[in-house]
This record gives C-alpha cells, sequence and structure tokens, in this order.
C-alpha cells in the first residue's frame, strides 16, 4: 500500500467507526471485515444471520466473533426502519408492506437504513451488487446533503511521480455516476471533489474543470460548458481556488500551464482535476493507473448525507479493506 492509503487507514483506527457491510455471502467481504476487525481499522457491522456468517467464517479460517452483526429477520429495527423508509418512499408509492418486503429481505436498504439511523458510520457495498443498486439504496435510503442535488464520485489517483498533483496525490471526477453532466452538476461536482480532497489529505484544493481547450482555444458548446461551470462555482464558493476550461497537460505540467494559462493559480499545479463527462472521466482513471503505474483508488461516492461507497464487484479483499478505511474518514 501506498504511504496516502497508510495514513487514511491510520486516521480511521483513531476514529473508530461503524460500518456496514451489507454483502455477508461474499467471501472476500468476510475475510476483509475480518482483517477490519483485527487490525482495529473500524468496528464492523455485518447484516445476516449470526449463525450462518460464523459457520461460513469457520469455513474460510477467520475470526469474526467480535464483529457486530445485525439480522433483519429478528433485529429490533425492524418495524422502524419499515415505517421511516415507507415514510421517505410514500409519495413514489410505497406501502407497508412492500417497505417491509424491501426491508426483511435486501440487506443492501437495511444496511443503508442502519446508517441513516445513525447507527453505523457508512457502508461500503457492491462486491455483489451493482452500482445502480447501491446508488439506489444510499440516494432511497440516506438521501443527498442538503442543498446538493447531484450524487457523484471521485477517485484518488497515487501517482509514483512525486511531481504530479500533491506529493503525487490526485483526485479524478466524475469517473463514475453522471454520464453527461450539465454545468451546474459539473460545478456540484467539483465542489464536492475539492471539499474531500482538503478532508483527506489536510491540504487546500487546486482544482482544474478540463476539457479539450485552454481557456477559449477553442469554442463549442463542449468548451461552453465548462467554462461556464467554473463561473457558477466561483460564484458559489469563492473559498476554492478552481479554473478552466483547461486542457490535462495544462493543468498539471508548469511549463505548459504557464504558457496556456498565464496568471493561473491552478494551472500546472492542479490536484483536482474534473473531467467533463463520464467517458472522459472513466477512460482518464483508468489511463493513469495502467499507463501511469498509478494506484487508484475508489469510486469514492460523495453528495450522500452520510458515507455509503461501491465497490467493484472485481474487487479483491485488500480493496474492501482499503474502501472501509476511506468511508470511516469520510465526511
Amino acid at each position: 500500500m501506498s504511504a496516502f492509503i497508510d495514513g487514511i487507514v491510520a486516521k480511521a483506527k483513531e476514529l473508530d467507526k461503524v460500518i456496514v457491510l451489507p454483502e455477508t455471502d461474499d467471501e472476500r467481504v468476510l475475510k476483509a471485515a475480518a482483517i477490519a476487525t483485527k487490525e482495529k481499522i473500524a468496528r464492523v457491522m455485518l447484516i445476516g444471520n449470526r449463525e450462518k456468517i460464523d459457520s461460513k467464517a469457520k469455513e474460510l479460517g477467520i475470526d469474526l466473533s467480535v464483529a457486530l452483526c445485525e439480522d433483519p429477520a429478528t433485529s429490533e429495527y425492524l418495524d422502524e426502519f419499515v415505517t421511516k423508509f415507507q415514510k421517505k418512499r410514500e409519495k413514489k408509492g410505497m406501502t407497508l408492506e412492500k417497505a417491509r418486503e424491501i426491508m426483511s429481505t435486501d440487506y443492501m436498504f437495511f444496511g443503508a437504513m442502519m446508517v441513516e439511523k445513525g447507527l453505523a458510520h457508512g457502508m461500503v457495498a457492491g462486491a455483489v451488487n451493482t452500482t445502480a443498486h447501491t446508488l439506489r439504496a444510499m440516494i432511497q435510503c440516506v438521501g443527498t446533503k442538503p442543498g446538493t442535488k447531484s450524487i457523484s464520485s471521485f477517485f484518488m489517483i497515487v501517482s509514483p511521480n512525486k511531481n504530479l498533483g500533491s506529493d503525487g496525490v490526485a483526485f479524478f471526477g466524475d469517473c463514475a455516476v453522471i454520464p453527461n453532466p450539465d454545468s451546474e452538476q459539473l460545478a456540484d461536482i467539483a465542489e464536492a471533489t475539492s471539499d474531500n480532497f482538503k478532508n483527506f489529505t489536510g491540504k487546500d484544493s487546486k482544482t482544474a474543470m478540463l476539457s479539450f481547450s485552454t481557456k477559449g482555444s477553442a469554442d463549442t458548446d463542449e468548451t461552453k460548458k465548462v467554462a461556464a461551470a467554473v463561473e457558477i462555482l466561483k460564484k458559489r464558493r469563492n473559498d476554492l481556488n478552481v479554473d478552466g476550461e483547461m486542457q490535462f497537460d495544462a493543468a498539471l505540467v508548469p511549463e505548459v500551464g504557464s504558457k496556456k494559462a498565464p496568471g493561473s493559480t491552478v494551472a500546472g499545479q492542479a490536484n483536482v482535476l474534473i473531467f467533463p463527462t463520464l467517458d472522459a472521466g472513466n477512460i482518464g482513471y483508468k489511463i493513469a493507473q495502467r499507463y501511469g503505474d498509478a494506484e487508484a483508488l475508489g469510486p469514492i461516492l460523495q453528495g450522500a448525507n452520510h458515507p455509503v461507497n461501491d465497490l467493484s464487484r472485481g474487487c479483491n479483499v485488500q480493496d474492501i479493506v482499503n474502501v472501509i478505511a476511506i468511508t470511516s474518514v469520510q465526511e
């Protein structure tokens, strides 16, 4: 692991948060729960039948005896969750019967409601379930932060090249959720990612809104969208250092930035990179990971009232442990 994720793990240990893991049929999740518990990264809350979980743990040769566990079938919280969920979704036609069925059988929704009710700090899922299902549980149970209209995501990119970003660390957004954000949504993504950069690193963000154009070198609907997002965010948050539209090299390379965007306090120094579309963001982080040999941690979801994070269904045990730590630190 990089020194960056080591620092997040150390902070998570200090915070001692409760993190829900609802996908307890998956052995990777159980192994990660055992590691997180043994290393005291978090207090893990497993959703499911305790006897079945313990039996599976014994087969895997791991110890989950001190992990927390909540079984929806016997939970003292079930009736409360059913009522709460039905009220939340009443305008969408949710009945008490349907709410009870969902809360009794869908561990993702039950786990998300544990977070919503303050019984856990956050939830980590997606090793088995799709991103769409994870997002549904998050949005329908936890909801969005006041004033936030957009759920989005970012990746933590840790490059071996310490000259890039902030000692090699940069946050890329959005790489997993919004396919073609408009200017308002781009501003939301940039605001949330910038705040998360400060939260996780303790350093001020320098946010570049990316395009194929730098400062009007091209004049198209696509570049205007990005330039408008910059102005929206500057008016909304004058405490954030944001600039654009800007090409990738102008954002990261000082010599290029000084030529293409002279006087910019972001160009050549960016540590937060906001991509204009999901196509660009998803491709961009994978190029950094595969060609640039960077460590890519995420996607980390943002914009919700409380942390709920998605895993790749191809994740390994260490990936899950890392996201448990990240979720513990996330605000």
